[in-house]
């Protein structure tokens, strides 16, 4: 825009907290501008330090304008978009989201070891449920305790940024007890090897009171990918092939 000409009022705003924009926020965007009609403004909030360069990139490929880049209160930076065309892409890139399959590959790395590799990381996995604390490598069911507290523990930040909360410290415990650890051995078939269930205690000095902050926590355990696939049961399909 020329210099000292004022700035539009926008049309809509979204709120991405500290999501980059891989992380959605591209698309929660994507979602704000198929509602504005041509010429449209929208108003992006962000907490992200990504957010400065990445977003101009994203505008220029796309055809977007971006207006401006203003400092604003709680850490964040606005950023007024002007919608340049009708975003046709959006149907597209909303449903390769809905359908996009997670993969990880999983090799045998040594004795009662694996190595799995998922993207550009790799991990390694002891024991399906292991009860030894000397052991190199977490076990299968610790990683399945972590993946439930990483994701609820990222899901509580981005979601108290939204709201302008701020939690400095965010710490989550995930606790759980087989309904029979025996079944696993082989040496009891009653019961299950099943989690009897998980005890997840949060503890943060998020600046809120305690009903907020159980709202917040409800909502990310409800859209949370890890929390809801237990909860609901996941079917599961193998195969076998000789390699």
């Amino acid at each position: 825009m020329a210099a000292g000409e004022q700035l539009p009022p926008p049309d809509a705003v979204c709120d991405g907290g500290d999501l980059d924009c891989g992380s959605g926020l591209l698309l929660i965007i994507r979602s704000a501008m198929a509602k504005l009609g041509s010429g449209g403004h929208l108003l992006v909030k962000s907490r992200e330090r990504s957010v400065r360069e990445d977003l101009p990139a994203w505008c220029r490929m796309v055809g977007h304008d971006l207006l401006a880049e203003t400092a604003a209160d709680g850490g964040y930076t606005h950023y007024l978009l002007r919608k340049k065309r009708d975003d046709d892409a959006l149907a597209q890139d909303l449903r390769t989201a809905r359908e996009h399959v997670w993969q990880t590959r999983v090799r045998k790395s040594g004795a009662m070891r694996s190595s799995a590799a998922m993207r550009n990381h790799a991990l390694t996995i002891g024991q399906p449920a292991s009860f030894d604390v000397q052991d190199e490598a977490p076990s299968a069911l610790e990683l399945l305790l972590a993946a439930v507290g990483g994701a609820l523990n990222t899901g509580l930040q981005w979601r108290l940024s939204q709201r302008g909360i701020e939690a400095p410290n965010l710490e989550i415990v995930v606790k759980g007890r087989l309904d029979n650890a025996l079944y696993v051995l082989g040496v009891d078939d009653r019961g299950s090897p099943a989690l009897a269930g998980l005890d997840v205690a949060v503890y943060t000095d998020a600046d809120c009171g305690d009903d907020q902050l159980r709202a917040v926590l409800a909502e990310t355990v409800e859209r949370c990918p890890v929390t809801r696939s237990l909860t609901r049961g996941v079917a599961v399909h193998t195969t076998i092939r000789s390699v």
